[in-house]
């Protein structure tokens, strides 16, 4: 697995052409295949010894796929991560409330992951901002209550909600015992804003 300072140190074309591919798992035969281009455009690529035109550049990352935005991505290794341990999805929550969210270092996203942990008496509080998009979850360890207006239910492992953000709701832990669920949200991405 390469680091995020080998990555960030390659400004060649054909240097990010080969970690690209190699992050995706091809040799440089499978990514001509996939583009439509020949074994030698690949490889001459990587090597520097061409330098290919924007449009074939495109071709050419339309294998992996893979836009010409996200190649020139600066945290390019961020852009095709796929896998992120533990201590790699960062704390965001507060107050009893532990969040992990995924992926953090992505600055193109259309909804984020968290993994939520309310401690035994965890209360969000009422919300009833008026965030756009849509905020789904599913509790895999202990309870919730969630209230969402007038409706309020007890979750238990297994049960989830899927709701539009902008209906005030509010999510407490009233076991005694923690509760962990996986959430997404869209819209508006300030993932505590729920």
């Amino acid at each position: 697995m390469l680091t995020v300072g080998e990555v960030e140190t390659v400004l060649d074309i054909g240097e990010r052409l080969q970690i690209v591919r190699r992050i995706a798992g091809y040799s440089q035969r499978e990514l001509a295949k996939r583009a439509n281009v020949t074994n030698s455009t690949i490889s001459l690529i990587e090597q520097g010894r061409v330098s290919p035109s924007v449009s074939s550049l495109q071709k050419v990352l339309s294998g992996i796929p893979m836009s010409l935005a996200d190649f020139f991505e600066p945290n390019l290794l961020e852009s095709v991560k796929v896998f992120y341990p533990e201590d790699e999805m960062p704390d965001i929550g507060s107050g009893g409330f532990e969040s992990r969210l995924l992926g953090c270092m992505k600055t193109k996203r259309d909804f984020s992951v968290t993994v939520d942990r309310y401690l035994p008496g965890t209360d969000g509080g009422k919300v009833d901002e008026n965030h756009q998009g849509e905020l789904a979850g599913v509790v895999v360890e202990g309870e919730l209550e969630v209230s969402v207006g007038k409706e309020t239910m007890l979750l238990t492992k297994g049960q989830g909600f899927f709701f539009l953000r902008r209906r005030p709701h509010r999510f407490r832990n009233i076991s005694d015992k923690l509760c962990v669920v996986v959430a997404t949200r869209s819209g508006d991405l300030n993932p505590h804003g729920n």
